[in-house]
């Protein structure tokens, strides 16, 4: 297994500026490399304190570039359905070419009322509007001189510049997190999967449908999936809990807060089960996550443990994208944190 650091942005003005929250977590991006962490992915998000600070993840990930030498950077994830896929290709061109090639490419369909609500967009339009997003990036990326008719957007004869390095594409993930036909369209169409885990079993079902849908459209291997999760590791498993509490909840709020209209009464065919999802956060706390395996929280050896439960109930997976400096977490304590599990935790993971 891989471990990377993930930045989803989950403050205020008044908590942490945003220069401020730019320059520690590129302090973090930093040591990224020194410690073997494998890739440095972040979110594309709007409007609210629930990952608002990062409208353009591929600016991030251009500073990032020059932090690194080779970490994967990883859009995790974009959102076509608020986007001109003429502007992401050339972009994705762009941020390939200032890393020398390691950028990975991520794609979502977004999922937070407000969002749709203040650019105009209908999240009945989202499964449309996110499908032939990557079909046009797709083309734009592999051919030259693209035209396509689609329902959203229309292309005429473009070439878009800069080409990227990578050929014929970077690598698209798909972002899921509890629909099966995502899981399934992301295996069919030959990606890799950007998830978060709900449970292990639950997430157990999920993979093996884009497995599956992965070995049936004749790929090969068995494709490659990516989970996230909060991570905060110290000496002391009872300290550890105490520092990280307040800002792992103050995350799991905003995130309610954020998507909380699917509770009061939106919504929308593409979004089935939404209101008992974000009811099912809602009753979420610290001390839950850490017992389902969805936040590591503690020593090493607890930490070592709890990853191999998860790798055996969720099937196995490629990828953990971890959350180092979540929410208001003081700087001083992710930066700790990321150096004791890069020292005691990862050597047990790499491959012998």
């Amino acid at each position: 297994m891989e471990f990377g650091i993930q930045f989803f942005p989950d403050v205020s003005p008044e908590q942490v500026p945003g220069d401020r929250y730019f320059s520690e977590s590129l302090r973090v991006v930093d040591r990224a490399d020194d410690l073997g962490f494998t890739h440095v992915r972040i979110v594309e998000h709007y409007f609210h304190q629930y990952g608002g600070y990062s409208p353009n993840p591929l600016i991030f990930l251009a500073a990032a570039a020059q932090r690194t030498k080779s970490a994967r950077l990883v859009v995790g994830a974009l959102l076509p359905i608020f986007n001109n896929p003429l502007k992401l290709a050339g972009e994705i061109g762009m941020v390939d070419a200032i890393s020398g090639g390691r950028l990975d490419v991520g794609f979502a369909r977004a999922f937070l009322p407000h969002e749709f609500r203040r650019f105009g967009i209908s999240p009945d339009e989202s499964v449309a509007r996110f499908r032939e997003g990557i079909e046009q990036i797709e083309l734009l990326l592999t051919k030259e001189n693209v035209s396509h008719d689609g329902k959203f957007h229309k292309i005429v004869e473009t070439t878009s510049l800069p080409r990227t390095v990578q050929q014929p594409r970077p690598k698209f993930y798909i972002a899921a997190i509890g629909t099966p036909e995502s899981f399934e369209f992301a295996g069919r169409g030959g990606h890799a999967v950007m998830a978060i885990p709900m449970g292990g079993g639950k997430v157990r079902e999920l993979l093996k449908i884009y497995r599956d849908a992965w070995r049936a459209a004749g790929h090969p291997g068995n494709g490659e999936v990516m989970l996230a999760f909060h991570m905060f590791c110290h000496r002391d498993s009872a300290r550890a809990k105490e520092i990280a509490k307040a800002p792992l909840e103050s995350y799991l709020h905003s995130l309610v807060e954020s998507a909380g209209d699917w509770v009061t009464g939106t919504s929308s065919k593409d979004y089935p089960g939404y209101d008992k999802l974000i009811a099912g956060l809602k009753a979420q706390t610290m001390d839950s996550l850490i017992k389902s395996g969805s936040a590591w929280i503690g020593t090493p050896k607890e930490l070592r443990e709890v990853i191999h439960r998860v790798q055996e109930e969720t099937g196995g997976f490629e990828h953990a994208s971890l959350q180092i400096n979540f929410s208001t977490l003081p700087l001083d304590e992710a930066l700790r944190s990321m150096e004791l599990f890069s020292a005691e935790v990862m050597p047990e993971f790499r491959p012998k």
